[in-house]
């Protein structure tokens, strides 16, 4: 693969692949457990390096129009197209996911993404200009906020790369992004490609390391003027912290605990297989995955006999086989952690119908899960396991069902499972999710916005509204009265 050498470093500075001056990372594969490579890291100098580059790259890409910077995100996909079965070869290799998924799902999507801003690049609107006060022309203009540092995380490092760069590019901000020093590889050849495609040097840079050190400097550097982060809700409160001290817009995507409700009169046989794909999806480690099932008593077996029977027939194991079903997590600590927590689940008094174990061989594989049994206050339950763990419990009553839905601190997405259009309608409106989906679950589109309520966040990704957070918005007020003095001064002097 010509296209991915990681010898040649994971850092991209200025136009250039690098290695970092940081620590070494020893990563592990999570398919097999073995030593996959050596992560070089960035040092702190580096850090500043790489926002000097961007700031330098804005006082000309900022200045582009619209259609300029179209033209060359097009090109960008282009040369994403020619390298998309490397791209899902080194994804796969990195995270563990099936190369079904990487093939399918991620590249193809990081494309479309693509596509999707570089016509969006085009169509930066405000309100229509107007007389909104006397004798005056008001106008919006939507204006490129500076560099943004941005952090994505390990579980889809280029999808997240894109969210994260092509928004911000497409406004005409520059960005420093700081992939998971995880999964490094990926990202750092997103960078690379908009080099091929013509892309300025500096208006994309990727430096790689741990967040104490490597995301704190980049968070905290003088020239950054927004933060974009996606991960857990505890860092993602510290970021806002620290950007909090030089007043820093920050936009966060958090963690999630995606309820999906079946009511009475759905459809079963659709509900399981979207509870299956909805909670194994890239084995679970999916902040918008099926993770609390709440089932209408009346089909509650039906449910999750159904789901059983579907989560014990899913092949598990090599992710480069494209046979392959589910792949593995991340890490070894992962894969406690998801364990841990059945475990603690069923010594809690949950019963495990499927799954419930690692599988029994090399790497990190942990086996579909489903859960009934255990009670709404219960860790499971409440807490983000951030695997393929689904955990079924009864209602009876519609609002009863909502207010399940509802009793988390989490609010990223949703699902509701109904033949009957009022109910759809209530759950779409009265479930707290930035996403509720509709007898679907997991499906997104780049057209459409991605990002959460309460804890698991604020802004949006993908769609023209991610322009809300990459932009700021100006108020341009033309005077045309002909009169020296106007007459709302009188408020202030009369004129006499």
């Amino acid at each position: 693969m010509d296209f991915y050498n990681p010898s040649l470093g994971h850092q991209f500075i200025n136009g250039q692949q690098v290695r970092g001056q940081g620590p070494l990372l020893q990563r592990v594969s999570p398919a097999t457990g073995e030593v996959l490579l050596d992560v070089d890291t960035a040092s702190i100098e580096q850090v500043d390096e790489a926002v000097q580059a961007a700031a330098q790259a804005y006082t000309t890409w900022s200045t582009l129009t619209p259609g300029e910077r179209s033209d060359h995100l097009l090109a960008f996909a282009r040369e994403l197209e020619v390298h998309a079965a490397e791209l899902a070869q080194v994804e796969t290799a990195q995270t563990g996911k099936s190369i079904r998924m990487s093939t399918e799902f991620d590249v193809p999507g990081t494309i479309d993404n693509v596509n999707f801003f570089a016509g969006a690049a085009r169509n930066l609107q405000g309100l229509a200009a107007g007389d909104y006060a006397g004798n005056t022309t008001s106008m919006i203009r939507r204006e490129a906020i500076g560099v943004i540092g941005s952090i994505s995380p390990w579980n889809y490092p280029l999808q997240m790369a894109a969210w994260k760069v092509l928004p911000a590019i497409a406004a005409g901000n520059t960005i420093v992004l700081k992939p998971s020093e995880l999964t490094p590889g990926t990202s750092m050849l997103f960078a690379k490609a908009a080099k091929d495609a013509g892309l300025p040097d500096g208006v994309i840079n990727v430096i790689c390391g741990d967040g104490p050190n490597v995301g704190s400097a980049l968070v905290r550097h003088r020239l950054v003027k927004m933060t974009s982060f996606t991960g857990s809700t505890a860092v993602g409160l510290k970021i806002m912290s620290m950007a909090a001290e030089r007043g820093n817009r920050v936009h966060l995507e958090l963690g999630g605990k995606a309820p999906f409700v079946v009511f009475d009169d759905a459809d079963i046989e659709a509900a399981a297989h979207g509870a299956v794909a909805g909670s194994t999806i890239n084995a679970g480690q999916d902040c918008t995955a099926a993770t609390r099932a709440y089932v209408h008593s009346s089909v509650f077996e039906k449910f999750t006999s159904r789901v059983s029977e579907l989560m014990e027939s899913m092949v598990v194991g090599d992710p480069s086989d494209p046979d392959t079903d589910m792949g593995s997590l991340i890490s070894e600590a992962h894969l406690e952690k998801v364990s841990a927590m059945v475990e603690r689940a069923q010594q809690d008094g949950a019963r495990v119908l499927a799954g419930g174990q690692r599988e029994e061989r090399a790497g990190f594989y942990y086996r579909p899960t489903l859960l009934v049994g255990a009670t709404q206050d219960s860790e499971i339950v409440q807490d983000e396991v951030f695997g393929p763990v689904l955990v079924a419990l009864p209602f009876d009553t519609d609002q009863e069902a909502i207010d399940l839905a509802n009793d988390t601190p989490y609010g990223l997405a949703a699902s509701a499972w109904t033949k009957n259009v009022d109910r759809a309608m209530m759950a779409s409106a009265q479930i707290q999710a930035g996403c509720v989906w509709i007898n679907e679950h997991i499906l997104i589109v780049s057209d459409m916005p991605h990002g959460g309520y309460k804890a698991s966040g604020m802004g949006k990704d993908m769609s023209q509204y991610s322009f809300d957070e990459y932009t700021n918005v100006k108020h341009v007020m033309l005077s045309h009265d002909p009169a020296p003095h106007r007459g709302w001064q009188d408020t202030v002097f009369k004129q006499r």
